[in-house]
């Protein structure tokens, strides 16, 4: 069984309150892209086995892929075995949901390879216990994500759009980008009844005003080089720039393909990851 596990970008991300627990309570408008890793997966007797392309990923329980198959083997008593081959494309630390996007490929792909017949709702509890944004994959789109990811809501799509991603050479984890995070210190949050105003009339200079990722001050702070991409996107006619998730990756919306890919060519340096892509 062949799947594609789409990668996403944050079209905004709010960060709302703070349970008690520590988890951060969200709002965020989060966007399905066309760059996706491929997800095989095929029944064997017993056990989990899990390869990839790119020999920086973990091929044991570290993986989460490999995570939401023991977790989907446990809760269901599935005596047989799968192996999970996967080729990334999607960076890894960069705030496009990679791993996440692949968990959820393995849950709904074994729900299928093994005739399980759980809901879409009991996939996404289940995709919950892994990550917070695994319910986010198992739906896929344009949607809005409240809480800690676990309510979906569909939207107006806001597909075909040009989108340049630009990953510097490092990575930054979720752990360390909430760990800059202060809520007190925060000044505006996002209006997401404006944004999503925006997506649906396509009105790109109301959308450059409305969007905002609270971590992205923050993690840009930490990293300078960041805030020279963004200046870079704009100032080859991206209509809007943003940090992806926890970044570091920054993306730009071009209205034009030309002037993106002349983005691309002036930011493929220094080992910077630069991809092409669209909304999906």
């Amino acid at each position: 069984m062949i799947l594609k596990a789409h990668g996403k970008i944050n079209l905004s991300l709010d960060i709302v309150g703070k349970r008690n627990d520590g988890y951060h309570l969200l709002e965020m408008v989060m966007q399905s892209l066309d760059l996706h890793d491929e997800v095989i997966l095929t029944e064997i007797k017993k056990g989990i086995t899990l390869t990839c392309n790119k020999s920086y990923v973990p091929e044991d329980g570290r993986n989460i892929a490999y995570k939401a198959a023991k977790l989907i083997m446990d809760e269901k008593n599935i005596k047989k075995g799968v192996d999970i081959e996967i080729t990334k494309n999607i960076p890894v630390s960069a705030g496009l949901g990679g791993g996440s996007s692949s968990a959820a490929a393995v849950l709904e792909g074994m729900n299928t390879l093994f005739n399980l017949k759980m809901s879409k709702d009991e996939l996404m509890a289940m995709g919950l216990k892994l990550v917070a944004d695994v319910p986010y994959f198992l739906v896929g789109g344009t949607a809005l994500v409240k809480g800690v990811g676990e309510e979906v809501i569909p939207i107006t799509p806001f597909k075909d759009q040009i989108v340049l991603l630009v990953k510097p050479s490092f990575g930054v984890s979720t752990k360390e980008a909430y760990g800059l995070f202060s809520l007190d210190k925060v000044k505006r949050h996002v209006d997401t009844a404006e944004l999503i105003d925006a997506m649906e009339k396509v009105d790109y200079q109301k959308l450059s005003y409305y969007q905002r990722n609270l971590l992205e001050n923050v993690v840009l702070r930490k990293y300078p080089i960041l805030k020279n991409i963004k200046k870079t996107l704009k100032r080859y006619g991206a209509a809007t720039a943003l940090m992806s998730g926890s970044g570091p990756t920054i993306y730009g919306i071009f209205e034009n393909e030309n002037a993106a890919e002349n983005a691309a060519i002036a930011l493929d340096k220094g080992g910077n990851t630069v991809i092409l892509t669209k909304t999906i």
